[in-house]
């Protein structure tokens, strides 16, 4: 999963028209929708569903949507789906994207996007090299192979920027999302997700990790959006939709057992083992301090200030360079905040 998806972010200049217009006709008729007594909310996803939506499941499954009122569908995504454009439309009512510059992104190009909620505290991308070699801190980059997949360019390019150091003191590798690179020595460190344990698995006891968020770019991973319209016009439906999902993520956290069994029963092509391994992995990032008081999904406006002002900076926003509260919103949070404590 790409912390940039900019196949996606080629496609929004192309739909930001579309997504206009069809706002004022379309944006809210599925939320009104209802299955039974149930509202309808389709949750489209920036990937195929797997581990990433342990919390959702759970709360799919132990009937806590159900209990708000809600009928969530979650909408599979991938490579040639542009999520972001989907639920700007107006076709679905909330969506889920890998990382919040996506959401930025599309703010500035004109997309009516709101970010609601975190599901991760902090971001899990990572910069793996191997104990023969070690990249502990950013300075060790200096003289080594960095292999990095071009999505990640402009992350390497803001941790060098953050840390003063010149893009030629580094060599630059570009590589696929597999291990092989760094495991045949063709490159000194790869980037990757910490938390997909499975792809690491080949790397061993003798990986040595330097996390994105420790060298001071802080990013935010899975956030949750949706519409300007959709929050003005059913701010109790996307209330309700946070608590459930809050909820699921409390329980998963607390009972990951449980937890593994209902995803793998939900997407029995997983491998129980490995999202065992995973949730561990995941639940470390989505609870911390800060959650204990301020509840799961919670998410800080300087961080996104950091954000906007980074991106802006290394000259990312093609368009307009948008401000905070233009790219998210706290008022589902407070709305819900004793909904999402953990107990």
């Amino acid at each position: 999963m790409s912390v940039i998806e900019n196949a996606g972010r080629r496609r929004l200049l192309r739909l930001t028209f579309a997504a206009g217009g069809m706002a004022a006709t379309g944006a809210l008729l599925s939320v009104r929708a209802f299955a039974g007594d149930r509202a309808i909310v389709n949750m489209q996803l920036g990937w195929v569903p797997g581990g990433n939506q342990v919390g959702e499941i759970v709360a799919k499954r132990l009937g806590y949507y159900e209990q708000e009122g809600i009928d969530l569908r979650i909408q599979p995504g991938g490579p040639n789906i542009d999520g972001v454009a989907i639920v700007a439309s107006g076709r679905f009512e909330t969506g889920e994207i890998s990382s919040s510059p996506s959401i930025m992104l599309a703010v500035s190009e004109g997309l009516p996007i709101k970010c609601i909620a975190v599901g991760l505290q902090q971001h899990p991308y990572t910069f793996f090299s191997l104990k023969k070699k070690p990249v502990r801190t950013p300075q060790d980059m200096i003289g080594k192979r960095i292999g990095i997949q071009s999505t990640g360019m402009v992350l390497l390019k803001a941790l060098l920027a953050k840390n003063k150091i010149a893009e030629s003191q580094v060599r630059i590798v570009p590589i696929g999302a597999d291990m092989m690179p760094l495991l045949s020595g063709q490159v000194d460190a790869v980037t990757g997700w910490q938390t997909n344990t499975t792809a690491l698995k080949p790397l061993g006891a003798d990986r040595v990790d330097l996390r994105l968020w420790d060298t001071g770019v802080r990013l935010y991973a899975l956030p949750y959006y949706t519409t300007t319209d959709t929050l003005n016009a059913h701010p109790d439906t996307v209330s309700r939709f946070l608590k459930a999902t809050a909820r699921g993520w409390i329980y998963a956290n607390g009972h990951r057992d449980q937890a593994v069994d209902l995803l793998v029963k939900e997407y029995p092509n997983l491998n129980r083992a490995d999202e065992r391994v995973a949730i561990d992995s995941l639940m470390g990032y989505a609870f911390d301090q800060t959650t204990r008081t301020q509840g799961w999904g919670t998410m800080d406006p300087q961080v996104w200030e950091e954000q906007i002002a980074m991106y802006g900076q290394l000259g990312q926003f093609r368009a307009h360079q948008p401000k905070v509260e233009d790219v998210m919103t706290m008022d589902v949070l407070k709305a819900t905040h004793s909904s999402r404590l953990t107990v």
